[in-house]
């Protein structure tokens, strides 16, 4: 997108000075900071902790918490800006930003009470607590209402017992917010929320997981063993944890749209320059049809899903429904990601297939952005079931 006033249907997509100055930010962050440790991070699976202490200081690990509470107090619009430029270097960082965002931080700013938001937020806004947020389970990744975390009420405190899978920041997150069973096996109201601070007696990291891409971003088991839990940790109302999640997963997944067109413009802005430096019969390959071709199907499909993206953002920014809007930017934008990769791995040739160069990596950040937060498959059910309902 441009700086010039922009619109689809029906949306004014101009770019906000708060958008540029919060993206310059960004920008110039990853160059400095990130953009030199990528590959040893990838290599080494190495979660950088200390990278997001830095832009906890600088405010992008609570871009849309108000300021009453510690946070930047910006709108969805930044925050997607934010991601984007993160993700252009790396999606790994981009990851944790986002989840430590949108998911923890963002259910707490949501569902929580004054007190709950007084005593966490803050904490999470400065990222001397990391967040963390517990859905998903071996067995039922899209299946949530069938979870087998379970929480039985215990006087002032829930027992809790079970595990979460595929969680990030499982292991090295202070604090995570966990959805479990209070009622039947699916029933979407025998779905509760608890806040779970590290260090509670029965809560304890599982495995972490070895991953094709996103290497840097931690994805672990969290474990519950007889986990006493205050009663006062509980978010919103006993049974009210599924709606809560699906709701927080609106959100989730404008926020892996962003992240998916972060790298898809990384991997597109490296194969253009490519294309232009690279020389072959005796002109740069850019002037051969077969890339040019390429480079114009990736341009396109970059634009048009930043519209579905910003349009979902501002949707978000009004707090007018955007279920059908942000499952379509999230759907459309991470397929987008894998295309543009895969492309901008065939422009480079043999050199793409080498970790010389940065394109073999948005390559495998990209595929996960099809599956997290719901994968595509899921994403298609959400928005022909919208449909069908009119909206």
């Amino acid at each position: 997108m441009t700086n010039s006033a922009e619109s689809f249907n029906g949306f004014d997509f101009s770019v906000s000075e708060d958008q540029q100055m919060v993206g310059r930010m960004a920008r110039d962050f990853a160059e400095k900071h990130i953009k030199p440790h990528i590959m040893e991070w990838d290599e080494e699976q190495h979660f950088p902790l200390e990278i997001f202490k830095q832009l906890g200081k600088l405010g992008m690990m609570s871009v849309v918490v108000p300021t009453e509470y510690g946070g930047s107090g910006f709108g969805y619009l930044e925050y997607v800006t934010v991601i984007q430029e993160i993700s252009k270097v790396c999606g790994s960082i981009g990851l944790s930003l986002a989840a430590h965002n949108s998911l923890c931080t963002g259910h707490i700013l949501a569902f929580g009470n004054e007190e709950q938001k007084k005593k966490w937020l803050p904490k999470l806004a400065t990222v001397e607590y990391l967040g963390a947020w517990g859905l998903t389970e071996a067995n039922t990744g899209s299946d949530a209402m069938r979870m087998g975390t379970t929480a039985v009420l215990d006087g002032d405190h829930y027992i809790i017992n079970g595990a979460k899978n595929w969680i990030t920041h499982g292991k090295s997150g202070d604090i995570a917010v966990v959805m479990v069973r209070t009622g039947e096996i699916g029933d979407s109201k025998g779905i509760s929320t608890l806040v779970v601070e590290r260090g509670t007696p029965g809560f304890a990291a599982g495995k972490k997981e070895n991953k094709l891409g996103m290497r840097a971003s931690e994805t672990a088991e969290m474990i519950f063993d007889n986990c006493r839990v205050p009663k006062e940790n509980l978010l919103g109302n006993e049974g009210e944890g599924f709606k809560q999640a699906m709701k927080v997963l609106d959100g989730g997944r404008i926020s892996i749209a962003a992240l998916s067109l972060g790298i898809a413009k990384g991997a597109y802005e490296a194969a253009l320059a490519y294309s232009k430096e690279r020389h072959q019969f005796g002109q740069p390959i850019s002037n051969f049809q077969g890339i040019s071709f390429k480079l114009a199907d990736m341009a396109t499909e970059i634009e048009a899903a930043e519209m579905l993206l910003m349009q979902a953002a501002d949707l978000k920014n009004r707090h007018q429904p955007v279920t059908k809007q942000a499952a379509m930017a999230k759907y459309y934008a991470s397929e987008v990601a894998v295309r543009v990769a895969n492309d901008a791995v065939q422009i480079f040739g043999g050199y793409g297939y080498t970790k010389d160069f940065p394109v073999e990596k948005f390559y495998r950040d990209a595929k996960l952005c099809t599956i997290g937060e719901g994968t595509s498959e899921i994403q298609k059910i959400v928005i022909g079931r919208e449909a069908l309902r009119g909206n």
